[in-house]
């Protein structure tokens, strides 16, 4: 098939044959943001359009700000993998997938350079003035595979992003002293914070016991939304923030 970037943005058109129909013409309401995770751009772009990979992703930027389209925005990548948010298990039939070079955690992980943020903040205000993409439906990778996935992690600057208006944030909350809840802990507090982490969209089940699929979904938030400390459990200053984030995005009008 001949086509072109649907991004005026894509300086390349290098088209990935892991690609199929989206799942029951679902359409696209959902943005995913990964790292690579490998020495690369160049790298992972040949990975990303070999068939053997089993992977692919809509858009690929590299540390320059280059962005390559790979999958049309209207077909189903293969980016998400295994993944779960608002209790949607295919991922991939409704998001758009964007992977950011960066070698990731295995390999030092380095900061995002101004260039590359500069082109995914363009990229992301392009599709979004496409697609009916509300903020808190702006994600990382490891929000929707928690435990399984960090990306595109810690050091990518959300806060930039939804100042252009990309994604849902809020000033974390100080970290404080406490230990806040962890695994083993039980009660109706673990309850609460289960109901919480679940209407925000994380699979998470109302168990009452603070067991490793919450440990991990803390974990994912935390990374996102308050990393000044990344440790699985629920301390005060997750809590507020989470409670912030979530009277932010009801009163947010959905795109």
């Amino acid at each position: 098939m001949t086509a072109a970037p649907d991004s005026p943005l894509a300086t390349l058109w290098c088209p990935s044959p892991n690609v199929e129909p989206r799942r029951n013409g679902l359409q696209a309401d959902m943005l995913i943001l990964h790292y690579t995770g490998m020495d690369s751009a160049e790298a992972a772009l040949d990975w990303l359009t070999r068939q053997e990979s089993g992977v692919s992703c809509h858009y690929l930027v590299d540390e320059e700000g280059r962005i390559a389209q790979l999958v049309l925005e209207s077909e189903r990548a293969w980016h998400a993998g295994q993944s779960l948010w608002a209790g949607e298990l295919d991922v991939n039939s409704c998001s758009i997938g964007i992977e950011i070079h960066n070698p990731g955690h295995d390999f030092d992980y380095p900061d995002f350079p101004d260039a590359e943020m500069r082109a995914v903040e363009a990229l992301c205000l392009d599709i979004m003035s496409r697609h009916a993409i509300p903020p808190a439906r702006v994600l990382a990778h490891s929000d929707v595979a928690p435990g399984r996935k960090r990306d595109p992690g810690e050091k990518f600057d959300w806060e930039r992003l939804a100042r252009a208006g990309i994604g849902l944030w809020v000033p974390p909350a100080p970290v404080e002293g406490d230990s806040g809840l962890g695994p083993g802990d039980e009660g109706e507090t673990v309850a609460a914070l289960q109901r919480d982490f679940l209407d925000f969209g994380y699979g998470v089940e109302v168990t009452s016991t603070y067991g490793t699929g919450l440990e991990k979904a803390v974990e994912a938030f935390q990374r996102h939304f308050r990393p000044a400390r990344i440790d699985g459990r629920a301390d005060n200053s997750t809590r507020k923030t989470l409670a912030r984030l979530l009277a932010s995005r009801d009163a947010t009008p959905m795109a």
